[in-house]
């Protein structure tokens, strides 16, 4: 099989690519989605952060790209080149459907990539500096100095521009000096005499400043009621690093009350009464500002100041539940993604439950052939001694019988001449007596032929004797 690696996917053209997608199995596909979040979370240490720095470079360098050419990709493909670029994994989600044309959208910076809001961007045509840089900045939802989101909602850790409604971070703009003391846009073009500087808010997309008292006043009236006591803390803790530098009395007022609330809460006082005096403390410079506000410097009556307030209130009410009605969304769609990360959470952990049976069931097996194997192996020993025990009685019992068959065969031979030297001597006593009647026969007519026969019988007896002497010593026993 035709492997693909992540560096193919980086660099290779769309089209050849997309033909190897298609040749390739849905599990390998699936393995390749899971390699590749292995390196996003960059929890296999240095080596895994430098191979996603060097894939973003790849995908970010290629000139090959366009709207067209990834329409005609494979789905994975797609997905794992919007992965890269974006650094989310949400994109390589099972349970996470976007079209193939949302996430061309999102690869070439026309939608947000926040799974949560995926808006069109820029939001409302807005023509900021920020917007317009075309970096998939999306104004609904991301911080305007470190691009990142969240879904934190009904709380003071976002900042808003009360001009262009950009968001952003208020630890961001406090660590580049966007949140300091000066004079609000809105006081600006009120005119009226000259105050003492407050805490300001200035917002880098349109430059417009936003004053951050009546901010938090909007934040605690409206949200409040549904925080806990470590949300409470959180908040009040964002408040006390916020007003840390005002010069102004009412926020030098805000910043002792916040430091008071967490040492009392700390101390185990009710979230109630703490809430109860940061709201009374609102309400006491809410009327101090609307006093200053005044343009003939008159005091202002009671019922107007409160129709005033009530006016304010209604106002900021009203911008923060559609805020909040858009993070509250932000926070469904982000839940769904929880829960159905979960649901993949808990599937995974019921395959690994089976694999760890299966794999005790494997062990067991595994054991019982080892068991097997072992007996086996000592009936095989046993089969093998016994082998050599019966190999030595054969090689013994072969050595008998070659004993045996040459005894044999020495009897054999020693009989066989003995027989043959009883022949032979029976054939001597026949032709001796043969030759001794023909002796008789002949010796009464011839005495010269008579001692002839003399010295041929001699003869023959001593070759009678000698023959005798050795079938003696053939017949003795060998020793």
């Amino acid at each position: 099989m035709d492997r693909i690696q992540l560096r193919d996917i980086a660099q290779a053209p769309i089209e050849a690519l997309a033909s190897r997608f298609h040749a390739q199995p849905d599990e390998y596909l699936e393995e390749l989605k899971a390699e590749l979040r292995e390196v996003l979370t960059g929890m296999g240490g240095p080596r895994q952060r430098e191979e996603f720095v060097l894939l973003q470079k790849l995908v970010q360098a290629r000139g090959d790209l366009s709207p067209a050419s990834l329409m005609r990709s494979h789905r994975t493909q797609l997905e794992l080149l919007v992965a890269i670029k974006t650094g989310i994994q949400a994109f390589l989600h099972p349970d996470i459907c976007v079209t193939q044309s949302a996430l061309v959208e999102v690869f070439f910076h026309t939608r947000c990539r926040n799974m949560a809001c995926h808006v069109q961007i820029p939001v409302d045509d807005c023509s900021c500096e920020v917007c317009s840089a075309k970096t998939g900045f999306c104004s609904s939802c991301m911080c305007l100095l470190c691009g990142k989101f969240d879904f934190d909602v009904n709380t003071c850790r976002w900042v808003g521009c009360d001009s262009c409604s950009h968001w952003t971070h208020t630890d961001c703009a406090m660590r580049a000096r966007q949140i300091t003391t000066g004079t609000s846009s809105k006081k600006k073009k009120g005119g009226g005499a000259a105050a003492a500087p407050e805490m300001i808010f200035r917002c880098r997309a349109c430059g417009g400043t936003s004053e951050l008292l009546g901010w938090a006043r909007d934040v605690f009236r409206a949200c409040s009621s549904d925080w806990d006591i470590n949300e409470l803390v959180r908040e009040l803790d964002s408040l006390r690093r916020i007003f840390h530098g005002s010069e102004d009395q009412n926020g030098k007022k805000l910043h002792e009350k916040a430091h008071e609330s967490l040492e009392r809460l700390r101390s185990g006082t009710d979230v109630s009464v703490v809430l109860k005096e940061i709201h009374r403390l609102f309400q006491e410079t809410e009327v101090e500002e609307a006093d200053d506000s005044s343009e003939d410097k008159k005091v202002v009556e009671p019922q107007e100041a409160c129709s005033r307030i009530a006016e304010v209130v209604k106002e900021a009410v009203s911008k923060m539940e559609s805020v909040a009605a858009e993070k509250v969304v932000d926070v469904k769609r982000a839940r769904l993604s929880l829960e159905s990360c979960d649901r993949e959470v808990e599937d995974k952990r019921r395959e690994l439950t089976e694999l760890q049976i299966e794999r005790q069931r494997k062990r067991q097996q595994i054991e019982e052939l080892e068991t097997i194997i072992r007996l086996k192996q000592a009936e095989a020993e046993m089969f093998q001694q016994r082998a050599d025990e019966a190999r030595r009685d054969a090689d013994d019992l072969q050595r008998i019988a070659l004993a045996k068959s040459e005894k044999v065969e020495e009897e054999y031979a020693s009989r066989y001449l003995k027989l043959r030297l009883n022949e032979a001597e029976a054939e001597r006593r026949y032709l001796f007596e043969k030759i001794k009647l023909q002796e008789m026969s002949r010796t009464q007519n011839d005495p010269a032929q008579m001692v002839t026969m003399c010295k041929i019988q001699y003869l023959l007896n001593r070759s009678s004797s000698k023959r005798d002497a050795t079938a003696m010593e053939t017949s003795a026993p060998t020793p």
